[in-house]
C-alpha cells in the first residue's frame, strides 16, 4: 500500500490513452488506489510504443509505462450483464470514477452518472471529453472525437505557436490532454472534499477545447482590451526582449530578460555596458521596438561560447538556462537530487529498470515515495481489490442489527499512533472496552476499510484518547476520510512520540498485544504502560450519534421541575424541513400536545402524523418569555409524506414571514445556515437572546 497524502482513496479508472490516464497517474502518484478497468483487449497505449528491442512480444509500451505506474489492472467487459454488474459492485465501495468515453457512451450502456449515484450517493464521476457534456452546455461539437491536437489547434494554442504566422505549429508534448488531465485531477479533489462534508458526490464534466481555452488565457484578453489576435512569434516575446532562444557554440540557450536591472547585467557581463544607456535599447518599450536589431547582437554574442561557457557567466545572475534534450536532463544534478526522474524495477527480474518523469509535487508530511511497476493486463482480481461480501444477511436485516447495535450507549474515543515515517494516524471509535486489570489491557475496533487500517495492523504502540462531551467537533473530524485531520485540531507528542489528542478524559498509551481480523472489523488489544485521567463529562454516542452526557441530564432534570415546557423538534429530510399549518395557513414546527411535557408525548404525537422519524440530539433550549414556556426542541430526521395537517418544505422555499412564532422563525433561519456549513450547535437563552454551544 503506497501511503501518500491520498492513501485511502479508491479510483476506478476506465479511461484510456493519455488525458484520463494522467490525471489518475498523478492521483496513484499519491497513494490513491487507482484500479485501471480494461477491456479484454486492453488499452490501446499498451501497443503504442515505443518498446525495447528486448521487448520481442511487445509487453510493456514506454508509453503506457510512464502512464500506469502505481495501478492496478482488472479486465471486465462492460458490454455484457457480467461485466456491467462487477462494475457497480466496485462502484458502491469507490469514491471516484474516472472516464474519457465520449458523452454518451457510458450513459448507453446503462452506467452514466444517474445510473451510478444510485448505487453510490457518494461517488465523484469524473468525465473528460472534446467538447464536454451536454449537461453543461450542449456543445455543438459534442459528437466530434477529439485528440490532442484538435484541442490544441481549436483551443488557440496552436494559433500562437511556431516561426511565425503563417508556419502555426504544435506543441511538443500532448499538453491538451495533460493539462486536462492535470485540471480534472484538481476538480477531482475539490468535489472529493466536499463529498466528504456532505456525503454527496457529483458529476464533473470537463470539455479538452476548454482546457486548452484556459491555458491559453493571455490571447483572450489580449483580444478583448486592444482588438488584437495574437500571432505565433516564434522563440520570442510579443512584450518582452531579449527574451527566447538564442544560438549557443554547442546548442541553444534561453534568456529571459523582464526589466531593466536584469538588461544591465546582461550587458556588463557580455563586455558592452553601453547598450543598457543606449536610447534604441535603453527601456523595455525601446528594446520592443527595436527587437529584431536587438536579438541579432544577443546571438552573435551567444553563439561564439558554448553552453557550459554560458552557464559559468549567467547562471545565477539573469534568467537563463540552456536547451536541454533527454540526454540532458538525465545527468542534470537538479533532477538528480529532486528525483525527477524516477527509476521502476521492471516486471522481469532480468531487465533492467524503467525510467519514467517523476511526480514534480513535494509535501513536507509525505515524502516520496517508490514508484511501482505498472500493471500487466488483467493481473488483478476483483478479490484482491476489495473483500467479497459472505454475509447471507439482507440489507433490511443489516439494518435492523446496526439500529440494535446502536441501542448499547457508549463513550467515544479516538485512537492514534503513528506510521514509519512519523505521520500521525488516528481514527474515531466507540467500540472500546477495559479487558483486564492486572495486568492492565484494554480493546478497541476498527473497520477493515479504515484509511489508517494497514497502518495500525502494523504498529507496535498506540493511544486511546477518551473524549470530553466538548469534542464532538474532534469526533466526527477523525471518523471523516480527511487527509488533514491533526491540522485541524490541538496535540502534541507523548510517550515514544505517539500523537496524544489535548483536552481529553483520559489517555491509555498502549503496546499493541493481539491484532485480530474478524468478519469487516478486526480487534485490536494492547497493554497500557502509561495513562492519565482529567475531570469533566464524557461524550457519548447513541444510535447513531453522539450526545452530551452532562447536558442532556441538566435538561432532563428542567423537564421534570418546570410545569410550563413543551417538546418540539425539526425534522429534516435531504434539504427539505416538516411543519404543521393552521387554518390561516400559518406554520408551526410540530411539538408534543399542551397535556404532556415529556420527549415521549412528542413521539406520540409524531405517530399520528404518519411518518418515519428518528430523533437525534437536542436543538434548541430557550424560554418563551411571551408565552412563559420553557421550550425544547430536538433535531431529527423523517421520512413519508405526511398528514393533511403537514406541509414539508424545502430549505430554499420556506417562507420565515408565514411560521407564527418569532422565536421559531429565528430558530429556523438559523437552521438553515448551518444547514448549509455542515456544522450545528445547541441555543440557550430566551426567544430573543442567548447562545449557541457548537455540537458538530
Amino acid at each position: 500500500m503506497r501511503l501518500g497524502i491520498l492513501s485511502g482513496l479508491k479510483v476506478l479508472d476506465l479511461s484510456r490513452m493519455l488525458s484520463g490516464p494522467y490525471c489518475t497517474m498523478m492521483l496513484a502518484d499519491h497513494g490513491a488506489e487507482v484500479i485501471k478497468i480494461e477491456s479484454p483487449a486492453g488499452d490501446i497505449s499498451r501497443g503504442t510504443g515505443p518498446f525495447r528491442s528486448s521487448d520481442v512480444e511487445k509487453e510493456w509500451s514506454g508509453y503506457f509505462v510512464s502512464l500506469n505506474r502505481n495501478k492496478k489492472s482488472l479486465v471486465i467487459n462492460l458490454k455484457t450483464p457480467e461485466g456491467k454488474k462487477e462494475l457497480l459492485a466496485l462502484v458502491e465501495k469507490s469514491d471516484v470514477l474516472v472516464e474519457n468515453f465520449r458523452p454518451g457512451v457510458m450513459d448507453k450502456m446503462g452506467l452514466g452518472y444517474n445510473d451510478l449515484r444510485s448505487v453510490n450517493e457518494k461517488l465523484v464521476y469524473a468525465a473528460i471529453s472534446g467538447f464536454g457534456s451536454p449537461c453543461s452546455g450542449a456543445s455543438p461539437y459534442s459528437h466530434w472525437p477529439s485528440y490532442d491536437v484538435v484541442a490544441q489547434a481549436m483551443g488557440g494554442l496552436i494559433g500562437i505557436t511556431g516561426p511565425d504566422e503563417t508556419s502555426p505549429t504544435k506543441v511538443g508534448p500532448g499538453i491538451g490532454d495533460i493539462f486536462s488531465g492535470l485540471m480534472m485531477a484538481f476538480g477531482i479533489m475539490a468535489a472529493v472534499r466536499e463529498s466528504e462534508k456532505t456525503s454527496k458526490g457529483q458529476f464533473i464534466d470537463l470539455a479538452m477545447y476548454d482546457a486548452v481555452i484556459s491555458l491559453c488565457e493571455r490571447i483572450i484578453y489580449q483580444y478583448d482590451l486592444d482588438g488584437s489576435i495574437p500571432k505565433p512569434q516564434g522563440n520570442g516575446h510579443p512584450l518582452l526582449v531579449p527574451f527566447g532562444i538564442f544560438k549557443a557554440k554547442d546548442g541553444f540557450i534561453a534568456l529571459g530578460i523582464v526589466d531593466d536591472s536584469f538588461w544591465k547585467v546582461l550587458t556588463d557581463i557580455m563586455g558592452k555596458p553601453d547598450l543598457s544607456s543606449n536610447p534604441d535599447y535603453a527601456s523595455i518599450s525601446d528594446r520592443q521596438k527595436n527587437s529584431h536589431s536587438l536579438n541579432v547582437i544577443i546571438e552573435n554574442w551567444t553563439s561564439l561560447k558554448t553552453k557550459s561557457e554560458l552557464r559559468k557567466l549567467l547562471g545565477g545572475l539573469v534568467p537563463f538556462g540552456p536547451v536541454n534534450s533527454a540526454k540532458d536532463i538525465f545527468n542534470d544534478p537538479h533532477v538528480v537530487k529532486r528525483s525527477m526522474i524516477e527509476k521502476i524495477k521492471h516486471v522481469n527480474s532480468s531487465e533492467r529498470p524503467w525510467h519514467v518523469a517523476g511526480n514534480p509535487l513535494n509535501f513536507s508530511r509525505f515524502p516520496k515515495q517508490k514508484f511501482s511497476a505498472p500493471p500487466r493486463l488483467g493481473s488483478t482480481k476483483v478479490k484482491d481489490i476489495y473483500e467479497k461480501n459472505q454475509s447471507t444477511l439482507s440489507e433490511n436485516t443489516k439494518n435492523r442489527l446496526r439500529s440494535a447495535f446502536g441501542t448499547f450507549a457508549t463513550g467515544v474515543t479516538v485512537v492514534t499512533t503513528k506510521q514509519e515515517d512519523g505521520t500521525p494516524r488516528g481514527f474515531t471509535a466507540n467500540s472500546f472496552s477495559s479487558v483486564s486489570l492486572d495486568p492492565p489491557m484494554l480493546l478497541v475496533c476498527l473497520a477493515k476499510t479504515a484509511q489508517s487500517f494497514e497502518v495500525f495492523r502494523d504498529a507496535s504502540f498506540f493511544v486511546v484518547n477518551i473524549l470530553s462531551e466538548k469534542q464532538r467537533a474532534v469526533a466526527g473530524l477523525f471518523s471523516s476520510q480527511r487527509p488533514d485531520k491533526f491540522d485541524l485540531t490541538e496535540w502534541t507528542k507523548g510517550q515514544k512520540d505517539l500523537p496524544v489528542l489535548d483536552s481529553c478524559l483520559s489517555h491509555f498509551f498502549c503496546k499493541k498485544t493481539n491484532f485480530q481480523e474478524v468478519g469487516d472489523h478486526a480487534i485490536m488489544i494492547g497493554e497500557i504502560e502509561e495513562f492519565s485521567e482529567a475531570s469533566g463529562n464524557p461524550l457519548g454516542y447513541f444510535r447513531g450519534d453522539y450526545f452530551s452526557v452532562g447536558l442532556e441530564h441538566s435538561i432532563v432534570d428542567m423537564v421534570r421541575k418546570e410545569t410550563n415546557a413543551t417538546v418540539g423538534a425539526i425534522l429534516e429530510n435531504d434539504r427539505h424541513i416538516l411543519f404543521i399549518e393552521n387554518d390561516d395557513g400559518k406554520l408551526s414546527l410540530p411539538k408534543a400536545p399542551n397535556n404532556t411535557k415529556s420527549l415521549k408525548g412528542l413521539e406520540d404525537y409524531l405517530k399520528t402524523l404518519n411518518l418515519e422519524f428518528k430523533l437525534d440530539f437536542l436543538y434548541s433550549v430557550y424560554e418563551d418569555q411571551q408565552l412563559n414556556f420553557h421550550m425544547i426542541f430536538y433535531h431529527g430526521k423523517f421520512s413519508g409524506k405526511g398528514s393533511n395537517k403537514t406541509v414539508i418544505l424545502n430549505l430554499e422555499e420556506i417562507p420565515i414571514k408565514n411560521i407564527l412564532n418569532l422565536a421559531e422563525r429565528t430558530m429556523i433561519e438559523r437552521y438553515c445556515e448551518e444547514y448549509h456549513h455542515g456544522r450545528f450547535g445547541i441555543y440557550q437563552g430566551t426567544e430573543t437572546e442567548g447562545v449557541v454551544k457548537k455540537i458538530l
